[in-house]
């Protein structure tokens, strides 16, 4: 029997990253700045995006893309008032989910430096959650890193 070849074989697949997904938003559902940016009440939606975005970017299938074109974070954020409050929550919530996963220390390392680095580069302001760049069109509030740039929840 041959070895996984993905990071996303590694670690259990699909399975896990649902696991990930879940707990994570289990976070952001109680959480004062973070959900607000989400219009519906469901967070199924949310949920779907990101655990696809994430098996995709670790080596599983391709159907983010396949639905929803080309990631660009970046892009995706930019409507929505990421400061370093509504980073660290982010962080805190997926830091919680990574260690639910209690993966070997190799692969925890190797997650977790992608999506630090990853919520680090989605701060696009330095102004308080709530003032500022939601008098321009922007929410008031944080986004995680699945967002949409239309009014679709992230």
């Amino acid at each position: 029997m041959s070895e996984p070849s993905s990071f996303y074989e590694q670690i259990g697949g699909h399975d896990t990253f649902v696991r990930l997904v879940d707990t994570f938003y289990a976070g952001v559902a109680d959480d004062e700045v973070l959900k607000p940016m989400y219009p519906e009440e469901d967070l199924g939606p949310a949920k779907e995006r990101l655990t696809l975005f994430l098996e995709q970017y670790w080596g599983g299938p391709g159907t983010y893309s396949e639905q929803r074109g080309h990631p660009r974070l970046r892009m995706r954020h930019a409507p929505f008032h990421v400061n370093p409050d509504a980073r660290d929550r982010w962080l805190a919530h997926m830091r919680t989910a990574v260690d639910a996963l209690e993966l070997p220390p190799l692969h925890e390392t190797t997650l977790w430096d992608y999506l630090h680095r990853a919520a680090m580069a989605m701060v696009n302001t330095f102004e308080p959650t709530g003032i500022g760049p939601a008098a321009h069109g922007r929410a008031a509030a944080s986004l995680p890193l699945n967002a949409s740039t239309t009014k679709e929840s992230p």
